[in-house]
């Protein structure tokens, strides 16, 4: 009997990083492949992603609507028991042996949450990280702890979802999934993504990612003031951006970038550029500023430079081309101008990205197709030895 792997995806970075393994399960005749979309795959604001997954030949088996009109601590809480219902159907319904989910966003929290209640076994991607200023950490270990099977992208992280209490053989160091689309997706070449960008880049290029940070004491609106008055003084520099993650304050940024990019020829602001772009951009721009993830995980395979601002991503692993910078204007700026110095452009020749070289996916559905399920939803608690 055919084994049936529910992935749930509820983002466009997260969808990203899954869809390699989405891949391995639909071509696998030993698995049947159930998609969940949710978050901001549906919603017009952050640019209806779920036809992307539908146009890279995936059926999406559900979709479970949770977004409401409203980025509050109240708003995101509200979405947070709305999902938790929509995917309490969707589970339901598929019937799945096994829930996969990606990360630690407030999407799949609900939807680990209904598959626990549910009895449903649980893989989990990138466990173990931490990310000290988003309540994403929070979010992240408790996954960790509804599930059962454990998919981690580096050693350190191996041991501290292991210092969680999850049994050992349980925790598969299989390397990051953003490596695996950077190595098999034939990127844009310059010409080409000029004209899928419809902008054209510069002598100097700059990617620019910058997410809510909803565990710091300045808030949002602050820091992005201060990168925004940084950018400003860059005037031979083209700017891409890419708008906020769908996490609280977020609507505040995207109005802060819509008016800045509106008063400049350098700079253009995008909803979702998709995989294929994203890569690609990150590829032919000098480096990357702001506080995603993909600034350390992915751009070091790069080997560009990363100006990662502020502590959202602080307890991650780096390599040596990311610079770390106080989320004021003076340290952005003098960090911008390190990663064009000529000093630190040797130290990205010689990077190593932290998270692996690649094959991460073909080692998780491997491991989705040939680990026995029958007895993983009774789980005891590793003692680590003192």
């Amino acid at each position: 009997m055919k084994r049936k792997i529910c992935i749930a995806t509820g983002s466009r970075a997260e969808y990203g990083l899954l869809r390699r393994v989405m891949l391995g399960v639909k071509d696998d005749p030993a698995l049947v492949l159930q998609v969940i979309a949710t978050g901001m795959h549906l919603s017009p604001k952050f640019g209806m992603t779920y036809l992307e997954i539908e146009k890279d030949g995936f059926h999406i088996d559900y979709k479970v609507k949770m977004l409401l009109d409203s980025d509050t601590p109240v708003g995101i809480t509200k979405s947070m028991g709305k999902g938790l219902s929509g995917f309490a159907d969707a589970l339901h319904d598929l019937a799945p042996d096994l829930l996969v989910v990606l990360g630690d966003r407030f999407e799949i929290f609900s939807a680990a949450s209904a598959a626990l209640i549910a009895r449903i076994p649980i893989a989990h991607i990138h466990g173990g990280e931490t990310t000290e200023g988003a309540f994403d950490e929070a979010i992240r270990h408790a996954i960790t702890k509804m599930s059962h099977l454990h998919f981690v992208a580096a050693e350190e992280y191996c041991r501290r979802v292991i210092q969680l209490g999850e049994q050992p053989e349980r925790v598969f160091l299989v390397g990051g999934l953003g490596v695996d689309a950077i190595k098999k997706q034939k990127l844009l070449g310059r010409p080409e993504l000029e004209k899928a960008l419809d902008f054209k880049l510069g002598k100097k290029n700059l990617l620019v990612t910058f997410h809510p940070v909803t565990l710091e004491d300045a808030t949002s609106s602050e820091q992005m003031l201060e990168l925004l008055a940084a950018l400003e003084q860059l005037e031979d520099i083209h700017l891409v951006f890419t708008m906020p993650n769908a996490d609280t304050g977020s609507r505040v940024l995207c109005k802060m970038i819509e008016r800045f990019v509106a008063k400049r020829a350098n700079a253009r602001v995008f909803t979702s550029l998709g995989q294929l772009r994203y890569l690609s951009c990150i590829k032919h721009v000098d480096g990357v500023v702001g506080n995603s993830s993909s600034g350390l995980t992915e751009v070091p395979s790069f080997h560009k430079g990363t100006v990662n601002i502020g502590d959202r991503q602080r307890g991650r692993l780096k390599a040596g081309s990311v610079i770390d910078c106080a989320p004021d204007r003076r340290s952005i700026l003098s960090a911008i101008q390190k990663l064009y110095a000529p000093t630190f452009k040797k130290v990205l020749a010689r990077t190593r990205n932290p998270y692996g070289e690649g094959g991460a996916s073909e080692k998780i559905v491997k491991l989705l197709k040939r680990y026995p399920l029958e007895k993983l939803i009774k789980k005891s608690f590793y003692n680590l030895q003192f």
